[in-house]
């Protein structure tokens, strides 16, 4: 189930990559929000139909669900979304795999588990690829002025930040892996992984509708919108919620740190399919080999510890 995880959600990124190329990615987010809903709610009604034994209730398990699905169908998905379209398919896998480093640190931050000096290295080599990934190429005649005061220091690595477009894809990253503790939370609670992620699908497009200010012309503009780009964001929706469940699904047999570790490895297949389905357009160079292979040490590093 995690592998076949991984694989929708690298067939995804490459998916939303096309797809932004013909639809805004307002306009592609709600789709595919509105399809996750869809589909999670007709599997949900089927096994519902189907199942032989007693549906339980869990409230707490309902809950972790509920909120899962605001980091990740809301909050994890846009930035993926601006991510993917700032900094490639490529680029955009490799800060989805970071997932687990900010996992190991929100549980040393609120469950106080201890982190090793292996596993601070880990985050260490992590941070230092995405650098490698995300850093802007040098400017080869820069402007003279001091560039070595403190205040100059803190004016460039703004500006980087800002144009290299890394707090999205460190944003989407930490919404993901936030989620993951939730439904790892959730499907012990609660074994309904398929109802789970209908909870979750239903309130990120809850929260979606109700922070939007101008909803009703997103809707309008589905109506008038390339129907291909529709048919993609369709296609991103339907990948997106299938994938869930059965990364939700896993948990309840192998632990939620190596399921994670599985279902985020899309690099390995988005940036080879990239290369070649896009003819290198985004610029893949060894720089990009070179980061994401620090950030994969770092990952290793820290799933070795946790086994």
């Amino acid at each position: 189930m995690a592998v076949a995880a991984l694989i929708m959600f690298a067939t995804n990124v490459l998916v939303t990559k096309a797809a932004s190329n013909k639809l805004d990615v307002s306009v592609g987010f709600l789709i595919s929000v509105i399809v996750n809903c869809l589909i999670s709610g007709l599997a949900s009604g089927v096994q519902l139909v189907w199942q032989t034994s007693d549906f339980s209730w869990s409230l707490s398990g309902a809950i972790s669900f509920a909120f899962a699905g605001i980091f990740s169908t809301y909050l994890g998905r846009w930035f993926f979304y601006e991510s993917v379209v700032r900094l490639g398919s490529a680029r955009a896998s490799v800060f989805q795999v970071t997932s687990p480093a900010f996992a190991a640190v929100f549980a040393w931050l609120f469950l106080s588990e201890r982190l090793s000096t292996i596993v601070v290295v880990g985050i260490a080599l992590t941070i230092c690829g995405l650098i490698v990934v995300a850093s802007p190429a040098r400017n080869a005649n820069p402007k003279n002025g001091n560039h070595h005061s403190l205040l100059n220091i803190f004016s460039k690595g703004a500006s980087w930040l800002k144009g290299s477009h890394v707090l999205l894809g460190l944003g989407s990253s930490m919404a993901y892996a936030v989620s993951t503790v939730l439904r790892g939370n959730g499907i012990r609670e609660w074994n309904e992984p398929i109802i789970g992620a209908l909870l979750g699908a239903l309130a990120g497009l809850l929260v979606y509708l109700l922070t939007s200010r101008n909803t009703h012309l997103l809707f309008a503009g589905i109506r008038r919108a390339n129907r291909e780009g529709i048919w993609l964001y369709a296609a991103s929706g339907m990948l997106t919620i299938v994938a869930q469940i059965c990364a939700i699904a896993s948990f309840r047999f192998i632990p939620v740190s190596l399921s994670n570790l599985i279902t985020l490895c899309t690099p390995f297949i988005v940036i080879p399919c990239g290369y070649f389905l896009h003819k290198n357009s985004e610029r893949i160079t060894a720089r990009t080999w070179i980061g994401a292979g620090l950030v994969f040490l770092g990952i290793a590093l820290m799933i070795y510890m946790k086994e």
